[in-house]
């Protein structure tokens, strides 16, 4: 696991954030993580300054003052990673919906098997491996998916997937600054910029399970972004080229 940080953002993740920094520590002694907390009144933020005592050469904070959306959070962990010189950059829930053995095989893919981009795909070989959701949210998502696949031309089957690993290439060439959109948007916009500059990107099959603990962030106007965003997105890279 060289050179690896994994990028947690939190917003009232109390019931969760040791939790998960425990288990992604426990699946390799190189992988550091970055916890981007926005300010969460139940003291998230706080739980972590207490675990640095224990980790204090893997685990690392970065605060900030509200709550800023999803996109802006991995922006900013971006930039920080970049900053510190790590090569494998990954995006993961504080939630345990992605489950922390599967960073390994995200980061063999690209390690090992050459990707530049490696997905945790809940919809890849036309299988759908989502626990624990209803059939409203898995019909919106799973079809959310086909339709920014039909729009974009992407051949990625879960264009929305959260769970990533970027060689630190592929966010060298974005324009970290120009990334426009913060929630669900916000992942397909990262991997359609990684698709316009060539970058090879791969699916893993994961299994995505839903939190059991906390609440979700999602909501009506993340979903309405992330469906005209694609549309705007698409037109704006024809007029580019």
């Amino acid at each position: 696991m060289h050179s690896t940080v994994v990028i947690i953002p939190t917003f009232n993740e109390i019931e969760n954030i040791e939790a998960i920094i425990r288990a992604v520590f426990s699946e390799s002694d190189a992988i550091h993580i970055l916890v981007v907390d926005d300010n969460s009144p139940d003291l998230t933020g706080l739980k972590v300054k207490e675990l640095q005592q224990e980790f204090p050469e893997r685990l690392f904070l970065e605060g900030r003052k509200e709550k800023s959306g999803l996109g802006t959070a991995y922006i900013h962990g971006f930039k920080w990673s970049l900053k510190k010189g790590y090569d494998f950059i990954f995006e993961m829930d504080a939630d345990f919906s992605h489950d922390p053995k599967d960073i390994v095989k995200l980061h063999n893919a690209c390690f090992i098997e050459g990707a530049d981009l490696a997905i945790g795909s809940r919809y890849i070989n036309n299988t759908v491996n989502v626990v624990n959701w209803d059939m409203k949210r898995l019909l919106m998502s799973y079809f959310a998916s086909k339709y920014v696949k039909f729009i974009t031309r992407m051949s990625i089957a879960d264009t929305t997937a959260g769970f990533v690993c970027y060689k630190r290439q592929v966010l060298e060439a974005i324009d970290l600054d120009k990334v426009k959109f913060i929630g669900y948007a916000f992942q397909i916009e990262m991997k359609f910029k990684a698709h316009l500059k060539k970058f090879k990107i791969v699916e893993v099959p994961v299994i995505f399970t839903d939190r059991k603990l906390g609440e979700s962030k999602l909501s009506s106007g993340i979903i309405s972004e992330a469906i005209f965003g694609v549309i705007s997105m698409k037109l704006k890279s024809l007029f580019k080229k």
